[in-house]
């Protein structure tokens, strides 16, 4: 029986792999943006070259868990290791319905450990508990998701496709998705 799991999970992530091609335009990570969309996330957010979004409010004591880069699709948010991350229409606010064969394709933006203790700061960036009880990075209230096709920072390559029974579509710094 698990193996007969096992094997559709491969098979759903291959349909996946398959669905988001490199038909896709990649997002371009030379340009930065060093607008800050709201001062009340300025500490959280941060542009590729490690520079504070708002300049007024210097965040080098806060961590740094999402950064701000221009993409073929505009400006949009990535990790701390510059990887695209995607919201998911089908999730309700601040809680994620994306398991299994989903969370394999699209697996969760997790906290980083030190984060497990307390809880994120920064306005727009938080976290919500899963089924397992790992912590997932939010932004405006919404889970963050990496796709696994995407192999090197700043690839975008499943971007608006309809899967699991929603869209994917990668974030503005206003929390919103990019269409």
């Amino acid at each position: 029986m698990r193996g007969l799991a096992l094997l559709l999970m491969s098979a759903a992530i291959g349909v996946c792999l398959a669905a988001c091609g490199a038909s896709t335009p990649t997002s371009h990570t030379g340009a930065v943006t060093t607008a800050s969309p709201s001062r009340s996330h300025a500490s959280a957010v941060m542009t590729a070259d490690n520079t504070p979004a708002d300049p007024v409010k210097p965040a080098a004591a806060r961590p740094r868990f999402v950064r701000v880069v221009r993409t073929a699709y505009g400006v949009a948010l990535v990790d701390r290791r510059g990887f695209a991350l995607y919201q998911f229409t089908h999730d309700t606010r601040a809680a994620s319905t994306c398991y299994g064969a989903c969370a394999s394709a699209w697996p969760p933006y997790l906290a980083p450990r030190s984060l497990a203790r307390g809880s994120a700061s920064g306005g727009l960036v938080g976290t919500t508990r899963r089924t397992d009880g790992r912590l997932q990075m939010t932004y405006a209230g919404r889970p963050l998701y990496h796709y696994v096709g995407d192999r090197r920072p700043g690839q975008i390559l499943c971007q608006g496709v309809t899967e699991f029974g929603g869209g994917w579509y990668v974030v503005a710094p206003s929390g919103h998705i990019i269409r």
